[in-house]
């Protein structure tokens, strides 16, 4: 047999005991970035998540949207306006966002998982009051003044009622981040949030975060993992663990400290990269725990 034959047995006899491990189990996928614009990059992670549905898990995709939002908001002369990377959604922006992400990219998903074998169902946090939302503070440093972003909201409550309906019918959930407030309002939520806050409202087994980096990175550039709450802590006061990819990490630390047994950020950009972190021995980015 060819060496590429040994090597592809090899996989599988190593995928083996990963199977066993967490067939049942739920595991959430916050799926963004570069992962979501390149075409193959979309067909490889439909053909991820329908693999660990066939061998028994129960995956559940939340994706985000931006550089889809901007560029319906650009052809319509609408100009986007960002604070601290959040954008300013007022109520004709927040009617884009929930065009494009309830209905263009939530579709778009269902459909690739469709081709790819898999039973899919797209619902924004609207349906079945999945998600309630509240609208976000933003306080601007150093002087704690409150910013109006407008429909930008955070998790507020997690209904669990209809996903749960949707995993019993054998359907893999993907969910598009709007929530709506007591207010009756529509709010667009942070992808990342809205992974976090339903992977620990169902007790997940993993969450699993794509990004545009390959992971959280020493100084040196070198990819770290084998992370628990306590090394993240040091890397954030050390500053290895700063700007744009603290919000993600806080994200994570939320989750593992609320009952998700580990969180993975890892890149987006790289095929299959799902599955090369939750079947092989030595994954592809960066592995966080809880060590309480």
């Amino acid at each position: 047999m060819s060496n590429n034959t040994h090597n592809i047995a090899s996989v599988l006899t190593e995928s083996l005991p990963y199977i066993q491990k967490f067939q049942g189990k739920t595991i959430v996928i916050k799926y963004g970035g570069n992962a979501m614009v390149d075409e193959a990059l979309k067909s490889s992670f439909a053909r991820d998540i329908v693999l660990m549905k066939l061998v028994g898990m129960n995956p559940i995709v939340v994706h985000g949207g931006g550089p889809q939002i901007a560029k319906i908001l650009e052809k319509i002369g609408k100009q986007s306006q960002f604070i601290d990377g959040m954008r300013v959604t007022d109520a004709e922006t927040m009617d884009v966002v929930e065009m494009v992400l309830g209905g263009l990219v939530n579709k778009e998903i269902v459909n690739l998982i469709h081709q790819h074998g898999g039973h899919s169902i797209g619902l924004t946090g609207k349906d079945g009051s999945l998600i309630s939302a509240k609208k976000l503070k933003h306080y601007i440093e150093p002087t704690s003044e409150i910013i109006d972003l407008g429909h930008v909201g955070e998790v507020d409550k997690i209904d669990t009622s209809v996903i749960n309906l949707l995993l019993k019918g054998d359907f893999i959930p993907v969910i598009a981040p709007i929530g709506v407030g007591k207010d009756s309002f529509s709010y667009n939520i942070n992808a990342d949030l809205v992974a976090g806050a339903i992977a620990q409202a169902l007790n997940a087994e993993k969450l699993i975060l794509l990004t545009n980096t390959s992971g959280l990175l020493d100084a040196n550039g070198e990819l770290l993992t084998g992370l628990d709450t306590n090394i993240i802590d040091e890397l954030i006061e050390d500053g290895t663990i700063h700007s744009g990819m603290l919000p993600k990490i806080n994200c994570a630390l939320s989750a593992v400290k609320n009952g998700v047994k580990s969180t993975h950020i890892i890149d987006g950009r790289a095929a299959h990269a799902v599955l090369l972190e939750v079947f092989t021995d030595s994954g592809v980015g960066t592995l966080i725990t809880c060590n309480e």
